[in-house]
């Protein structure tokens, strides 16, 4: 059954029907689709534009609609032309001219902006289910090697001693954001756009504020033609789950480094790697490298309703039908990535001992150094110049800062003395950085616990 043959004299072409339709993917939002006609229906019962009798015989069957997709005993046609259709044409079926009164007041442009938006406020908080747990994953794993000695990298090159918990708390600190701007796109869709009909509103007296607080929405939409034409929440969301791709990527870039022989800090769960179909020897970080790629897919899907709404003129368009299978991707693609990201991070087993050797030996204490003749009363820049003129002979000579005997410190600058040992202990180093935010161990216990408090709270 086509909803609009009436103007037609002929069937529409097959190909084209096919071309058409998007029943193959708008029948996910079966359930919403139902849950917004079951509210619609009330509405128009209490308000007396339907018979509240004949409104409750509509809801009744509804919900043994959605009994029997549930069970299986329904199965939804894929020759329909989309979820909309299907489900009215199902209802007309089963309870005949009561079930053509359901669209009284509302159309297929409100109605699928209702849809999408009931769809993707679960969506929403499914994704952030998912991020806090990977926070709570992170978070326990940072205590655990909070004071773990590592080197921090800038431009790929050993810098300064951090420690393992610091690293992996900067990456709970980007999912902590991601979660907050999950949340924001879910707080701006949480919108009522029932009643604005094809764009122009209808001339029945509906009272889209009952609907809204039946359908749990903070409020209704103010204008008709853009109830219908607005995708924005679409494009936010897809945003939000881009970036947080952006950092599942980087994230696993790091492991991927981290896995490698040069690297050796971590080794992953044989459950979350694979080995090679030639190369007996090879363990591969095959889960790491995948989030990484589809990363890629994420960006196409927020490019995909970028350029479809660019264009646009108000209000609805055909071309605004290819905003379902690209947030639909967007938001599954996201859940599968960190389906198997969780519990790959959770079981992954860091080598403290690599990372205090490769710590070692990249003169990430220099710094340090240079901070002790500061305290010594140099200059910094003069100081910094000593300690890189330490550091080329270290090189030259195959040596390291705390190798160095004191005469050769001395015969550089004067100003020092057996305390230049303690100052530069990696150990001292990440224990004295204590500013907010710095990498000591008492920093990282705190920070951890801020975080595990705000997912007990919910936030």
């Amino acid at each position: 059954m086509k909803l609009w043959t009436g103007r037609f004299s002929k069937e529409i072409d097959q190909k084209t029907n096919d071309f058409n339709s998007s029943i193959s993917f708008d029948s996910r939002m079966a359930q919403e689709d139902i849950e917004g006609s079951i509210a619609h229906a009330t509405m128009l019962g209490q308000c007396g534009i339907l018979d509240p009798a004949e409104a409750e015989k509509i809801c009744q069957e509804l919900g043994r609609i959605r009994e029997d997709l549930q069970s299986g005993a329904l199965e939804i046609d894929p020759q329909a032309e989309d979820i909309h259709t299907f489900m009215e044409g199902e209802l007309t079926r089963r309870i005949g001219v009561s079930g053509k009164r359901l669209h009284t007041a509302r159309s297929r442009n409100d109605q699928v902006a209702l849809d999408i938006r009931l769809y993707l406020r679960k969506e929403c908080d499914a994704l952030c289910g998912q991020l806090r747990e990977l926070l709570g994953v992170l978070c326990r794993k940072a205590i655990a090697h909070k004071g773990d000695v590592m080197p921090g990298y800038t431009h790929l090159q050993r810098a300064q001693p951090i420690t393992f918990g610091h690293h992996l708390l900067a990456y709970a600190e980007m999912f902590l954001r991601d979660v907050g701007r999950i949340q924001d796109a879910k707080a701006r869709m949480d919108e009522l756009p029932l009643g604005a009909g094809a764009l122009a509103g209808t001339t029945y007296p509906l009272d889209r504020e009952l609907t809204a607080r039946l359908l749990g929405f903070a409020r209704v939409t103010q204008n008709s033609l853009d109830s219908v034409a607005d995708r924005d929440f679409c494009v936010e969301l897809a945003s939000a789950i881009s970036l947080c791709m952006v950092h599942l990527s980087r994230f696993s870039e790091e492991i991927i480094l981290w896995c490698s022989w040069e690297f050796q800090f971590v080794e992953l769960d044989d459950a979350f790697s694979t080995g090679s179909s030639i190369m007996p020897q090879k363990k591969n970080p095959d889960i790491a490298e995948l989030v990484r790629g589809k990363s890629g897919r994420v960006f196409g899907d927020l490019m995909t309703l970028l350029t479809m709404l660019k264009g646009l003129p108000l209000a609805y368009n055909k071309d605004m039908q290819e905003d379902k299978e690209a947030i639909f991707d967007a938001v599954d693609t996201l859940k599968m990535c960190l389906t198997a990201f969780i519990p790959m991070v959770d079981t992954l087993r860091a080598k403290p001992e690599a990372m205090r050797r490769a710590a070692a030996k990249g003169f990430i204490n220099a710094t340090d150094c240079a901070d002790y003749l500061v305290g010594k009363g140099l200059a910094f820049r003069d100081a910094y110049k000593i300690i890189g003129s330490l550091v080329a002979k270290c090189i030259a000579e195959e040596k390291t800062l705390e190798t160095l005997s004191l005469d050769e410190y001395r015969a550089v600058c004067d100003a020092f003395d057996e305390g230049v040992y303690d100052a530069i202990s990696l150990e001292r180093c990440v224990k004295g950085r204590k500013v907010l935010g710095a990498p000591a161990p008492e920093n990282v216990q705190a920070q951890a616990e801020r975080i595990l408090a705000r997912l007990e709270k919910g936030e």
